[in-house]
Parts: structure tokens; sequence; C-alpha cells
């Protein structure tokens, strides 16, 4: 009873969201958001532990509430295409409908302003995850025969491993072996209407439900029970933020910032001052010394020059001669060794290093960034460092001089803040994504065993 009295209290302090239910046999929840985008929610740290959840999306699968509220916009109508043509670098020749794309939206200067998932519901409607409120501040200031408006009541449930095929089709009821990777269709659960998109942030196999808020919590009980025959675990806070740097996939607020400050309308749109995260790292606090473009994080093959579009120029000019790539760094064990051992010597020691990459500063999240260094020239920035439990291994993004980006080429990432204790932590340029089995863009599911068989 105690527990539930300080859960009442929780929900009447947080607004704790409905999407998933609330499990009694957890006794930390973390509140979490990210201001001005309405994006906040209350997710345990772990529900069991965080090595245990990692594994799950290389040997069973998980299901994950914590994208909720996810920012959604959604544009219809005749120009909705001459809109997405114009803020996005994608092309949008080859997009049916059922079908889905990583957007990228960038400013003048060709820097990543946001990105997301956009879907293509009908010819002239489409809906978009993370793009706003940047893609609704664009849409709002143009003239465009369209309308736009925030979707408030849909949910998002991830369900990522090897077994969350089997899982969801358990959970329909129906083969679900049809949809192909970056499509969805609509399914049902408890009859409840739910759109199936095969896409995720786990590297492996990877699936997204979207449904009514309403029936949020029925739908994920009944997918957790329909998972528990293939090993299903519930994922919390920390081992999703495992998650983007071992599976391959650079996220803002992450990995980089946006360079929302730059653009004072933007910011007036948001009714904010400024935008922005506590920074730490041998980087410093400039964010401009952080922004990326999508050349940079290893998105070149998503820019398309068949539609004028901002940013265009200056990623044309950026993309005859790249400055820097994306690739990921493995960092050297006797050097974090001997970070971890000055927490436990007398004297400054060293910014300490936790396991995962996110922190905290006078309350708030904070961004981390390295400098990456090659016979003491700054040669790139390293971001989202994170111990994967998997590999052992001791990871990092790492947006790097194009020179230095040959597999084995040994470098230097910079640990700790300016004006602070330092140490030069040897590294090594490895394969982008690290996590390279099994992808899901790659994944011929013909190869599972169909739970249901259509007739």
């Amino acid at each position: 009873m105690e527990k539930i009295e300080n859960m009442e209290i929780s929900e009447k302090s947080f607004n704790l969201p409905v999407h998933a239910s609330y499990d009694s046999d957890v006794d930390y929840y973390v509140y979490s958001r990210i201001q001005g985008l309405g994006y906040d929610h209350m997710i345990p740290l772990a529900y069991t532990n965080w090595r245990d959840e990692v594994m799950s999306w290389k040997e069973s699968c998980y299901i994950h509430a914590g994208l909720n509220n996810a920012p959604t916009f959604r544009v219809k109508g005749p120009d909705a295409i001459k809109f997405l043509s114009k803020v996005s670098v994608n092309s949008f020749e080859k997009f049916s409908v059922g079908g889905i794309k990583h957007c990228i939206m960038c400013n003048e200067k060709g820097l990543i302003m946001t990105h997301g998932v956009l879907l293509r519901l009908a010819e002239d409607e489409f809906e978009g995850f993370f793009l706003a409120p940047y893609a609704a501040y664009k849409f709002y200031s143009g003239n465009y025969n369209a309308t736009g408006e925030f979707i408030q009541n849909q949910t998002i449930f991830q369900v990522a491993g090897p077994r969350s095929l089997e899982t969801l089709e358990f959970a329909t009821g129906e083969c679900l072996h049809d949809i192909r990777f970056a499509r969805f269709r609509m399914s049902k659960i408890l009859g409840f209407d739910v759109r199936v998109l095969r896409i995720g942030m786990a590297g492996t196999l990877a699936y997204e439900i979207h449904c009514d808020s309403q029936y949020a919590q029925m739908i994920y009980d009944h997918i957790v029970q329909s998972g528990q025959t293939f090993g299903i675990k519930k994922l919390g806070f920390w081992a999703y933020q495992l998650s983007h740097t071992e599976d391959g996939f650079p996220q803002g607020f992450m990995h980089f910032p946006y360079p929302w400050n730059e653009d004072k309308k933007l910011l007036e749109f948001m009714h904010m001052q400024e935008f922005s995260s506590p920074l730490a790292g041998s980087m410093g606090t400039d964010p401009k010394l952080r922004y990326r473009s999508p050349i940079e994080v290893g998105w070149t093959s998503t820019i398309k020059f068949d539609h004028d579009f901002i940013g265009r120029e200056a990623l044309e000019k950026e993309m005859q001669n790249p400055r820097r790539v994306m690739v990921t760094l493995v960092w050297n064990v006797d050097d974090i060794l001997d970070v971890v051992a000055s927490q436990f010597q007398k004297g400054d020691h060293y910014l300490p290093m936790t396991e995962c990459h996110f922190g905290q500063e006078q309350g708030h999240g904070v961004l981390y960034a390295d400098q990456v260094l090659k016979y003491g020239k700054l040669i790139g920035i390293s971001s989202g460092r994170n111990y994967s439990y998997y590999y052992r291994q001791m990871l990092s993004l790492c947006s790097i001089d194009t020179e230095y980006c040959e597999l084995g080429t040994e470098v230097t990432v910079l640990w700790g803040n300016p004006g602070e204790r330092q140490k030069e932590i040897k590294a090594t340029v490895s394969r982008f994504p690290y996590l390279n089995e099994n992808r899901n863009e790659r994944l011929d599911v013909s190869t599972i065993v169909c739970q249901y068989n259509l007739k």
C-alpha cells in the first residue's frame, strides 16, 4: 500500500504518462524531459538491471515506452510534399504510401536542425515524429496550401530484438512477415487499431507500435504477456541510453546539440529566450563547436540533390570535399582504469567515468563531447561515450577528419573539462555502426517461423 500511495503522489506531482502500466515491483522511477518539446515522462531507471536489459535486443526482445510523449506533427493537403521537400534533405520521388523515411532538416549552413521519423499516411498526408517544433515552425512561417497540427493522443512502443516479430505476431494474432524494413501497415491488438512499423533504434530486428493513448496500457500489458515465451524484457531509461552509440544511431541531445539558439524566430515560436543544456567534456562550453552536418554523422546517403531545400548549397559544397565522416572509437582499457583509479587517490582526480554518457549538472541532463587528437592536433569530436556490455568495450561515436578515418588508426581522446585535470586516452578507429550482426535493414525475416499463417 505504501508504494501505491507514493505513486499517487508522483502522479500528481509529475503528471505521469499513462502509456505503460506502473510496475509495482520497481522502486525507482526517474523523471526525464527535453525542455520546450513537451517531451517528458517517468520511467524506471531499470526494470531488472541495465546489463540484463541491454542484452535483450541481441538475444530476445524488449518493449520500451520512454519515447512518449513524442512530439508528433501531421501535415495534410496539396502542398504537403512541397513543404517537406523545401525543409528536408530527403528526396520524395519514390516515397509511397505506407513508407517511412529518416527525415533530416538543416539550416542554411547545412547543420542539422532536427531529424526523426516521417510516415506517408496517404497521398497528401504525412506524420513526423521528433521533427517538431522545428518542422511546425517552418510550416507556420510559410505559405502552404495544407494544414499542420500537433497530434496529442498517440502512444509509441518500441519492440525490438530477434524475437520481436514473433512477439508481435502473438500479440496481434496475425502474420506480420509482409512488413518490409522502413514500411508500416495497420493491425489490431485486443481489437484496437494499431500501426505496426518495421523500424527502430536497436540495430537488430525492430518494430514500433503506434496506438491510441486511451488504450495504451492495455496494449502494453498484452505485448508483455505475448512476449513471455520469447524472453521479452521491459527496457528502462539506462539501457535505452546505452543503445544509440553501440547500434550506430547518432542522436540529437545525446551526440550533438541543435543550433536552435542561432534562429531567434524559432526561439520566439517556442516561447523561449534560450534553448540549452549544460555542456561538459574537453570540447568546452561553446555549442558552435559541437554542431554537426548530416555528412559528419554518417547520413550522406540520405541527402539527395534532386530538389531545392534549405541548406542545399552548403551541403553540396561539403559533399565535394567532406571534412569529416563518422566512425566508432574503441577506448583503451588501461587508460580507462587509470581514470577510475584516480577517484581513490589523494589530490585532483579525473572527471568520473560511468558506464553511460548521461549525467546531471544544475538539475539538467549534460551533453558530453571530447576532443579527438592526433599528434596534438584536433581531428574530431567524440560524443555518446558508452560502455558496451555486449562487446565489453568502451565506445563513442566520432566525427573525424577524413584523413584519419581508416580502420585501426590510433588516436587520442582528451578526457576531462577544460581547466581541470585531463587524461589522454588512447582509442582506435573502428567500424560504424559497431553492432553489425543481423542488422534490421538487411535481415530476411523469412528465416523466422511465422506464428500465424494467413489463409
